[in-house]
């Protein structure tokens, strides 16, 4: 069965089916239907609006850290608000998942500004996946809570304003039977950073990086699509869908996990090619790494 959902209603299903425990958030659009959805139809989620956003993204680490999944969302701008603990995770790690949700606003169709958000994920040393549609919402927030778990990290799924609400089908399923969260462990050198711990951390931070690079190469979220090796083009999100409108004919690179990049992958994909295009909004994350 197949049914028709928008981005933000998919990322709701995402974390139900993922076994989430605890979802927050502070409203702002295009990322205010995430928590709305979650809140009206998945009661087994713990969910609250927060006073602001950085209250909502340490509520979710206290879940994390007590062993529960846990998913905040928010817009763009409030990821500002919210980076503090944000860097400070990436540095401590998790226990349970720990997924952020940052729909950003290309256009600003209800917005003060256009910030590229994916240079938070590279600012952070975190790894990003980005939807390209409704079902790979869903997918990518259930791959996150994987990703999380097995790096020790906190996951950034990036969504944009036309993925968060245009609708497509999405394929439902079932709900992982994850534990309830255990309890808090007291671990000093991983959870409290003072300078002393936060140098250990820090190299722990760099060789993760470095699994996740390896990681980005393998993962099937990257799709290499064939058709001309006259023109190349690699994108994300949804420019990948405006590339396959505008020009069906040229052979696609798309990147679903997009921090770290897979160098080689795209080596290998500009070999195939004459001529390489990199489509994507806002700043040239992925071109100025490609060029690199």
């Amino acid at each position: 069965m197949k049914i028709l959902l928008s981005g933000n209603q998919a990322i709701a299903l995402g974390a139900y089916e993922s076994g989430v425990s605890v979802a927050a958030a502070y409203p702002g659009t295009p990322s205010t239907e995430i928590l709305e959805t979650i809140a009206r139809k998945y009661p087994e989620i713990y969910a609250q609006w927060s006073p602001n956003e950085k209250v909502a993204f340490e509520v979710c680490m206290g879940c994390s850290f007590a062993g529960g999944r846990a998913l905040v969302a928010m817009k763009h701008v409030g990821v500002n608000v919210a980076a503090d603990p944000l860097f400070t995770l990436s540095y401590t790690g998790i226990k349970g998942g720990f997924v952020l949700i940052s729909a950003d606003d290309p256009g600003m169709h209800s917005s003060q500004n256009e910030q590229d958000n994916r240079n938070y994920a590279r600012f952070a040393k975190v790894p990003m996946l980005e939807p390209s549609d409704s079902q790979e919402c869903k997918d990518f927030v259930k791959l996150a809570f994987q990703i999380s778990e097995q790096f020790d990290t906190p996951v950034i799924v990036r969504t944009t304003t036309r993925i968060s609400h245009s609708e497509s089908l999405v394929v439902p399923g079932e709900r992982e039977n994850i534990s309830k969260p255990s309890g808090f462990v007291r671990d000093l050198q991983k959870y409290v950073m003072i300078p002393a711990y936060a140098r250990l951390r820090h190299k722990v931070v760099e060789e993760r990086l470095k699994r996740l690079s390896e990681y980005s190469e393998i993962t099937p979220v990257q799709k290499m699509e064939i058709r001309d090796n006259k023109i190349g083009i690699v994108t994300s999100g949804v420019s990948y869908n405006y590339c396959k409108e505008v020009m069906p004919e040229a052979s696609i690179l798309k990147l679903g996990f997009t921090n770290p990049i897979p160098k080689n992958l795209i080596r290998e994909f500009a070999n195939k090619v004459e001529k390489l295009y990199v489509v994507e909004e806002l700043d040239p994350f992925l071109e100025n790494q490609i060029r690199e």
